[in-house]
């Protein structure tokens, strides 16, 4: 399986995110050329060379009218967000030394404008891009609105991000999304994620560290303080793993073919970048949730219908394991698997259906086969088929329902329509 590996033992951020991915690209010229054909307007990328410890990679440099704004994204919702449109003009010297350069001193009269979920959704119907990649930023930019909402306590309708800065955050999210589509990975892993720690200043005020947006942003994903002061994490960069990740763990085991580092602007004694692995896992491993509980004094119709509860509620698996308690009572162990986010709202259903006082959480990790599906046609009509793969062992199993309303509408054991399932995807597969 193709597998996309994010180191973020530096935090992350858009520019961060967008670099290292444009570091694995094969085509590095192509892949510029495509970002720079995205058509969003008075934007233009400059990927440029940066060392930081003496490890060498891209620092991915946004400009908006044809200036490099600084730090637009940033957890400071101050520096990016206003209710009022407002004018200002910059009068300053500006230079880069990686291949742009423009040396001046102007002044803009143009006026900033202030940009709404609206405007970013028109932005977006001007991508040059397939719709896909507009899907994908547009649910990211919607993380981020939800964020800045419940941090600040206005509605999401209410948000409105400063022109320039929405533009540079738009550049960095409609980036990244390209990236992915060019780099197509079956699996997107990430680390757990560090955050920094301290405060960071804005325009009206001092915040913590994780800010209030990439605070809410980082619910249910592991992350941690590290020894670095300072805004690690911002809520674009925060966004974008929520969005794409798959599993927050250690590297799983794969064979990495290409290694991209992308780089912040800032210095710290540990070099400031992400690391993006891109190769071919040698098997998933992700980390569950196992809820617990004994019973000794509920019917069996009781205990089945707290099972297809749990079941319907997302569980991943529910199952039953004979015991004997207290006073050689007998009894049953309920035993339901969960991802991590499910757990709380699973073990609460469990305390609601059943007469447990008590439910036991572990916290486990697995190794599964990667798992796809694919519909076949059979005598029988359509009927999808599980594929479970990992090396060399390859599994087709017909999915129950669809194979036993076959078998009955056919008058035929169930056995043959799922046989004839399974040829038909062994024989679809060139197997």
């Amino acid at each position: 399986m193709k597998t996309l590996y994010l180191e973020c033992g530096m935090g992350a951020a858009g520019d961060m995110l967008l670099a290292a991915l444009y570091e694995l690209d094969p085509d590095r010229r192509g892949a510029l050329a495509a970002l720079n054909g995205l058509g969003i307007p008075q934007v233009r990328y400059f990927a440029d060379p940066s060392e930081k410890c003496g490890i060498l990679g891209t620092h991915m440099t946004v400009t908006v009218y044809d200036e490099e704004e600084d730090s637009w994204d940033s957890s400071c919702m101050e520096q990016v967000i206003h209710e009022e449109p407002h004018e200002h003009a910059h009068d300053h010297e500006h230079a880069h030394e990686h291949g742009h350069p423009h040396e001046h001193e102007h002044t803009h009269e143009h006026e900033h404008h202030h940009t709404g979920m609206a405007d970013i959704e028109r932005l977006l119907a001007g991508l040059h891009c397939s719709p896909r990649v507009r899907e994908q930023v547009l649910a990211v930019y919607q993380l981020i609105a939800q964020a800045e909402s419940e941090a600040h306590g206005r509605p999401v309708d209410a948000i409105h991000f400063h022109e320039v800065g929405s533009l540079d955050a738009l550049a960095d999210v409609a980036g990244v999304c390209l990236m992915l589509e060019r780099l197509a990975p079956d699996r997107i892993v990430a680390s757990p994620v560090t955050t920094g720690f301290g405060q960071v200043r804005c325009a009206h005020g001092i915040l913590p560290v994780p800010a209030p947006a990439t605070a809410f942003l980082l619910r249910g994903i592991p992350s941690r303080a590290g020894s670095i002061e300072g805004e690690l994490c911002t809520p674009t960069g925060a966004a974008l793993l929520r969005h794409f990740a798959q599993e927050f763990a250690p590297m799983p085991v794969m064979t990495v073919e290409s290694i991209g580092y992308g780089m912040g602007k800032k210095d710290f004694p540990a070099a400031n970048c992400v690391r993006a692995m891109l190769g071919e896992a040698q098997g998933t491993r992700e980390e569950i949730c196992e809820l617990r509980c004994n019973l000794d004094d509920m019917t069996g119709e009781a205990i089945a219908y707290a099972e297809q509860l749990l079941l319907e509620a997302g569980a991943l698996d529910v199952f039953l394991t004979p015991i004997q308690m207290k006073k050689s009572r007998p009894g049953v162990l309920l035993t339901c698997l969960c991802r991590g986010e499910d757990s709380a709202r699973l073990a609460e259903q469990m305390l609601r259906h059943t007469t447990t006082l008590g439910v036991r959480e572990t916290v486990c990790t697995r190794t599964i086969l990667e798992r796809s599906a694919v519909s076949v046609s059979t005598p029988y009509g359509e009927i999808p088929v599980k594929v479970s793969h990992r090396k060399d062992i390859l599994r087709y199993k017909a999915e129950y329902e669809p194979t036993a309303a076959a078998a009955k509408a056919a008058g035929i054991p169930f056995a043959e329509v799922a046989e004839a399932a399974v040829r038909a995807a062994r024989e679809k597969a060139g197997r």
